[in-house]
């Protein structure tokens, strides 16, 4: 991971996590943003290439779903800058990191793009259940109340994915 400590500030944060400890959520953190974009990038695509029947009612469910990845995405970077750390902003970056897998337009497969975007909801809450786990073991109960309401936020998106399945 390519994560750095900003210079000038780090040691001088005092929030009660060691520096070690707002590393490893950083990294935890840095991940989560990797897949927040594949996502991001994916539902675009899904946007922009739906076909079939449901193209009106789907092209606007997906703008919806990239439009609060889109809040995401700012909220976590900004969380990783707040612990002392540089946001990591490059999509090859991203793409190492990720445990997200991008996908072609799929044909415009409506069916085949919404159970792909389930499974994606659904590894993000997997992942975001073990990363509050180990932000509360370092002692970061906002980090945690953070990921809490970022699974929330995904539950809800992949409850309206089912919906359209």
């Amino acid at each position: 991971m390519q994560t750095k400590t900003v210079p000038s500030s780090a040691a001088d944060i005092q929030i009660g996590i060691e520096e070690s400890g707002r590393f490893t959520i950083v990294k935890n953190l840095s991940r989560l943003l990797a897949d927040e974009h594949v996502l991001y990038v994916k539902l675009r695509n899904y946007h922009w290439n739906v076909t079939g029947p449901y193209f009106q009612p789907l092209h606007a469910f997906f703008q919806e779903q990239y439009t609060e990845v889109a809040l995401q995405i700012d909220e976590i970077a900004e969380r990783i800058r707040s612990l002392g750390h540089f946001a990591p902003g490059a999509m090859s970056g991203y793409l190492e990191q990720a445990r997200l897998q991008e996908s072609g337009h799929l044909d415009g497969n409506a069916q085949a793009m919404l159970k792909q975007l389930l499974a994606d909801h659904e590894l993000i809450v997997r992942s975001l259940r073990v990363d509050l786990e180990t932000a509360m073991e370092l002692g970061d109960a906002g980090t945690s109340d953070f990921l809490t309401g970022l699974m929330e936020i995904h539950e809800k998106m992949a409850w309206m994915v089912r919906a359209h399945l």
